[in-house]
């Protein structure tokens, strides 16, 4: 058993008691530092701990290439992660607490410009749908102890990487972490995500440079007017044959003549 999950034991009531014995998911403190000083401290799964902390420096602006890391060490107990960088950064003053679960922080400006995404990616409805069936393998922490989100890249045919984690934000710096690693370049992929899109959560999207980013979940307010003004495909609720695209909905091969209507 990795450390993702926990082996525990409950009282289970199903036409009478019974004692068992199974797996929950892993939640820990894990604290970022960079060049030996602390930027953030966050609640994750302490599971890719590598891929959290890379992908966290990718996605809020302190790096940009895999060059940029001289080493990356986990502690002992999985407590912290520090990296060590080539050259300085900035530690930002001001730190964001956002909306996702596990408390998670940003220094991201929420209502900050976002760059334009103009591009022709384009997914059938039905496709970008069942794509959302295969972020749950076998072994998985999900199939092992629930409790957890996923989210994953494709390139509208297969899934190219998989992160779960207890904070959904967590999984997307996950994600770009493995991409850093990994040499794989985001630009042009889809995101699936099984958590809400909040703010911080789209910013991470189009830090990637994915035009679509696709929810089992809701969108927030916000992010539906930052995924508008940034040319984002922004959808919620693919699950079960259904989906709503909630802005410029076109790449999902959407027409404004079908029922007479427009989705965007």
């Amino acid at each position: 058993m990795d450390a993702g999950s926990v082996e525990t034991e409950w009282n289970e009531y199903h036409q009478g008691w019974r004692r068992k014995t199974g797996e929950i998911i892993g939640e820990e403190m894990v604290t970022i530092y960079v060049n030996g000083l602390e930027l953030a401290t966050m609640m994750c799964t302490p599971q890719k701990l590598d891929h959290l902390g890379l992908g966290f420096l990718k996605n809020e602006g302190f790096i940009e290439h895999l060059t940029e890391v001289d080493h990356v060490h986990i502690g002992g107990n999985g407590c912290c992660v520090d990296i060590w960088l080539t050259h300085a950064i900035q530690h930002p003053n001001r730190r964001i607490i956002t909306s996702g679960c596990g408390s998670g922080v940003t220094f991201l400006d929420p209502l900050g410009d976002l760059e334009s995404m103009q591009d022709g990616l384009q997914i059938a409805p039905e496709k970008l749908i069942s794509l959302f069936n295969r972020l749950h393998i076998p072994g998985s922490l999900h199939a092992r102890a629930r409790g957890v989100h996923t989210a994953g890249l494709t390139n509208g045919e297969r899934l190219l990487v998989i992160a779960e984690d207890v904070g959904r934000h967590n999984t997307i710096d996950k994600l770009a972490g493995a991409c850093l690693v990994d040499g794989l370049d985001t630009r042009g992929l889809i995101l699936l995500t099984t958590g809400r899109v909040s703010s911080e959560m789209l910013r991470k999207g189009v830090a990637m440079g994915c035009s679509i980013i696709a929810s089992r979940n809701s969108p927030t307010s916000l992010s539906v007017r930052l995924a508008e003004a940034a040319g984002i495909t922004l959808v919620g609720y693919a699950r079960q044959g259904r989906l709503r695209a909630f802005t410029h909905a076109h790449r999902l091969t959407f027409s404004n003549d079908n029922n007479g209507t427009s989705a965007e």
